[in-house]
């Protein structure tokens, strides 16, 4: 860095609200208007590097190699490897200790697969995290262009308004009726004041209001600030440290998985106890190597029976799914929220935009002495204007028009451009509208030239109207826009041919009679007004308060229409099918927000109209928690109406998923189970607050992601009953075997009255590495079996291992093992039934028996009531997994190497058809089961 260019700040060096701004900005060498230009932007990003706060320290890759080995039942494996290895050195060391081997090389297989997993995972979680990357809105080569706030640097010009995040530390330039919440900097609840100006050096942070800061948030107003500080070097940087401490706390679905672990670990354990037990009885433990082996089978059937490796499969089988809802447009901040997404059994939705296309078209203005129609739609200026409805003289009608329409385009935060050809706009596409709408009439857009903006006084929800002054050059205008009701509340006259007439209630029952048509028809209509300006009005800051909105004289009003999006009735209709309610939130006409619901079938034809905000305030909390029990229309509503709808809703136990695209629909969207931002016209704080972002602001699309979030729980499920049923088969099979030995002739075939297992502790430990991860991971994306939107919605409260589940689980586990020592049984003599193999040859038949059983239970497992054959061959990464299983257990069976590290015997073909017949009737039982299901539910 040359010595004339700006030196990084930090957050210990506090003078910038103290320093002149005229000699900031020189030095920082930025433009207020134009800002940097992209070269010296990017150039000081390659410099100082990303504006983003230093979070904890990648763990090194030793570290984590070596956090696979950091488990209990490892510790427990390795202190058998060591023991098997001394037992091995005291019978004198003759050939290899292939016990210790075999176990130590399934110990590292294990880890590289957990370790495999883990970086997956953490890849997913990665990626998921760049999908919900903050943007912050800055002026670069002197146009206003939205980049990733990662990308801001010292010199930057950020462009403030209600609902951003601000994306660095910076000094205010220019400042109108702008607030800001600090909570999460200062820990002071009320928003605070900002403005330009200079402040003393001793200025205690929290009064620092010539400044903002980066992870604050705009609440109310605009204004630009040139950047001061970036990342670590901002006040949020300094704090860092403790941000990075903080530990979130588990989901419900982490907590039940923990807890079926626990359950697990203390049931298997007591289960190896006894089965230790019981060989030392039985076998008498007459040497060291009898000892060794009773530990190995003991500790391997832990192993085997505890799902270690759950905790990761969960997490990538979720950040899977993450990943396809985001193909879909929806995209999920937090993994574990897709638990919530599939129990939603309430949608809250807004109108604009999410029900609508959000293509604002100005189609009429009604002004005093009449109505004129546009055509044209969206935002390409193109259309015709025509008078339809003309009480005076036509060219009256559109002199009136044109000067409702110029106040629109001056009260207004929009841009409309073109790029080769294509209209697109910046800002609120209602605003938007009217500024196309102004280009429709033959010069008209000329006028607004001529005027400079001097004071604003922002639009809020609360208010529901905006004002923004201008000098026309013969004096000072202010223009006011809103809900046609609320600004004839401050109105005094209404404009007449160039005149002014009293407002008299004749003309507001006239002008409210008029927007109640237009509202019926679906339009939304905004009023326009405006009043001149005495220069001693506005202070010497250019500011100017909400009592300037009196005395205003009205203009007329503009009818825009929305039309609802073409796909939103058929989701609506899925939804209604799922069991769950949609219910509309919006600001606009009771009328229109009627018509719109009665459109989609969000009500049916003859409805009630909706309820509107003056209406709730007027209840008691049981008639309104009645009323949300019924209404699903609400119209004219505020924000904190929002939040109090939410709660009733979810006191009634409701999972209740809320969108909002402003800054005050944050508490409501942190209220709700999931709360949902819009990506395209949603701010910064709200995406913030939201469990998930939509892509495209499209209901539908929520409605598409609850019933993926269906899929992906079923999909949890399936391999949870997968597991603990495969697992259950491997205990069942040790533990009755050793209970059974003198029944099935394991006693009799032992040699010289050794250990008398049905498997060896190394078998266990093969089928758990082959059986187990990739049969698992691949019914994380196994796609859908039932028909998930044909049920209601899954209480949050169940357990997703219910007492039918593990009854299932129990079920298959124990005709697992039944398969398994029936093998043993019928090879050899001595049995129930009558063979002639030998030990080696009956252990390796019950081996493969029970690998099959498991690999025909993936099949049973994608579904608890459907056939496993509907859809057999839909998931072809289960059929790779059970190829490669099936390949491997060939493999152990037949190639000599692995006969002596597993204790295998070759077998005949005879032998092989048996076993797969055995382990098929796995298959068959559960078949059995689930049509007896069916019919019962028939």
């Amino acid at each position: 860095m040359s010595p004339s260019e700006p030196r990084p700040t930090s957050s210990s060096t506090p003078t910038m609200h103290a320093r002149d701004l005229t000699e900031l900005i020189t030095e920082l060498r930025t433009d207020p208007a134009a800002g940097l230009n992209a070269a010296e932007a990017a150039r000081r990003l390659a410099d100082e590097g990303p504006n983003e706060l230093r979070g904890k320290p990648p763990v090194p890759l030793c570290r984590k190699v070596l956090a696979q080995f950091q488990d209990p039942l490892v510790y427990l494996l390795l202190v058998a490897i060591a023991i098997s290895v001394a037992a091995w050195v005291v019978e004198g060391g003759h050939g290899l200790p292939v016990d210790a081997i075999v176990i130590a090389l399934i110990v590292v297989a294990n880890a590289v697969i957990g370790f495999v997993q883990e970086a997956r995972a953490a890849d997913a979680v990665a990626a998921l995290s760049s999908m919900t990357a903050p943007n912050s809105t800055v002026v670069r080569d002197g146009a206003r262009v939205t980049i990733p706030t990662i990308t801001i640097v010292r010199g930057d010009v950020l462009v403030l308004a209600e609902g951003d995040t601000v994306g660095a530390d910076a000094r205010l330039v220019t400042a109108a009726a702008l607030r800001v919440q600090e909570a999460s900097l200062t820990g002071e609840s009320e928003a605070v004041d900002k403005t330009e100006g200079t402040l003393p050096p001793d200025a205690p942070l929290a009064e620092r209001t010539n400044m903002v800061f980066k992870d604050t948030s705009v609440v109310q107003g605009v204004g630009r600030a040139v950047v001061t500080s970036t990342g670590m070097g901002t006040q949020m940087g300094a704090i860092a440290t403790l941000l990075d401490e903080t530990e979130q706390a588990p989901t419900p679905l982490e907590r039940e998985i923990a807890a079926v672990s626990r359950m697990l670990g203390l049931l298997v354990i007591g289960i190896a106890v006894v089965v230790m037990a019981v060989l030392t009885v039985i076998s008498g433990a007459r040497s060291p190597e009898d000892l060794v082996d009773i530990l190995l089978m003991g500790v391997s059937l832990a192993v085997a029976a505890v799902p270690e490796g759950l905790p990761a499969i969960l997490t990538l089988v979720l950040a899977m799914g993450v990943r396809v809802l985001a193909r879909h447009n929806a995209v999920m901040k937090d993994l574990h929220s897709v638990e919530t997404l599939g129990s939603a059994s309430v949608i809250c939705s807004d109108k604009t935009g999410t029900l609508t296309r959000n293509e604002m078209t100005l189609a009429r203005v009604v002004t005093p002495s009449g109505e004129l129609e546009l055509t044209g739609t969206g935002y390409r200026p193109e259309g015709q204007a025509r008078v339809v409805d003309a009480g005076r003289d036509p060219d009256t009608v559109l002199r009136e028009a044109t000067g409702v329409l110029l106040a629109g385009s001056l009260a207004n935060d929009a841009a409309l451009n073109e790029d080769d050809g294509e209209w697109g706009i910046q800002g609120d596409p209602t605003e938007a509208a009217l500024l196309v709408a102004l280009r429709k009439l033959d010069g008209a857009a000329e006028h607004a030239e001529g005027f400079t903006r001097r004071a604003e006084i922002p639009f809020n929800s609360q208010r529901k109207m905006m004002s923004v002054v201008h000098d026309a050059g013969s004096g000072l205008v202010l223009f006011s826009k809103g809900a046609p009701d609320v600004l004839l509340d401050r109105c005094t006259a209404v404009s007449v041919d160039g005149g002014e007439e009293p407002l008299t209630d004749a003309w507001r029952r006239r002008i409210l009679g008029r927007v109640e048509e237009l509202s019926g028809q679906a339009y939304r209509t905004l009023g326009l007004a405006r009043r001149d300006v005495d220069a001693g009005e506005l202070s010497s800051e250019s500011r100017m308060g909400e009592e300037a909105e009196h005395g205003l004289t009205f203009l007329g009003v503009v009818a825009i229409i929305d039309p609802p999006r073409e796909e939103v009735t058929g989701a609506i209709a899925q939804a209604h099918r799922a069991g769950i309610r949609t219910v509309m939130i919006t600001g606009d006409h009771p009328a229109t927000a009627t018509r719109i619901a009665r459109d989609l079938g969000i009500v049916p034809g003859g409805a009630s109209t909706a309820l509107t905000g003056n209406q709730i305030d007027a209840m008691t909390a049981d008639e309104f928690h009645q009323a949300t029990r019924e209404v699903s229309v609400y119209a004219r509503v505020a924000p904190e109406h929002k939040l109090r709808i939410v709660d009733a809703l979810q006191a009634d136990g409701h999972v209740v998923a809320m969108t909002g695209d402003g800054v005050n629909d944050a508490p409501a969207l942190k209220s709700a189970d999931i709360g949902i931002a819009m990506g395209i016209t949603g701010t910064e704080v709200t995406k913030q607050a939201a469990t998930m972002i939509l892509a495209d602001d499209n209901y539908a699309t929520i409605v598409t992601a609850v019933h993926q979030g269906r899929i992906i729980f079923d999909n949890i499920r399936k391999f949870l009953r997968y597991l603990l049923s495969s697992n259950m088969g491997e205990v069942a099979t040790v533990f009755l075997g050793v209970v059974l030995a003198d029944a099935l002739g394991l006693t009799e075939a032992s040699p010289a009255g050794g250990i008398v297992v049905p498997l060896l502790a190394t078998q266990i430990l093969w089928i758990n590495l082959v059986t187990d991860s990739g049969p698992a991971l691949a019914m994380g994306v196994d796609p859908e079996m039932d028909d998930v939107m044909a049920r209601p919605p899954r209480d949050p409260r169940d357990r997703i291992i219910d007492t039918a589940m593990w009854t299932r689980i129990i079920v298959i586990g124990l005709v697992m093992a039944g398969c398994a020592l029936m093998a043993i049984d019928v090879l050899l003599p001595g049995g129930l039934v009558e063979g002639t193999e030998s030990l080696a040859v009956a252990r390796t038949a019950a081996f493969t028996t029970l690998v099959f059983a498991q690999l025909f239970n993936a099949l049973n497992a994608r579904s608890d009531a459907t056939s496993a054959f509907h859809h057999l061959f839909a998931n072809r990464w289960l059929w790779g997994s059970l190829a490669l299983g099936a390949v491997l257990q060939v493999a152990v069976v037949h190639v000599p190497f692995l006969q002596v590290a597993f204790g295998t015997a070759a077998l005949r073909p005879a032998h092989w058809a048996m076993a797969l017949g055995l382990a098929s009737v796995v298959l068959w039982v559960d078949e059995a089961i689930k049509l007896v299901g069916r019919l019962r539910a028939s």
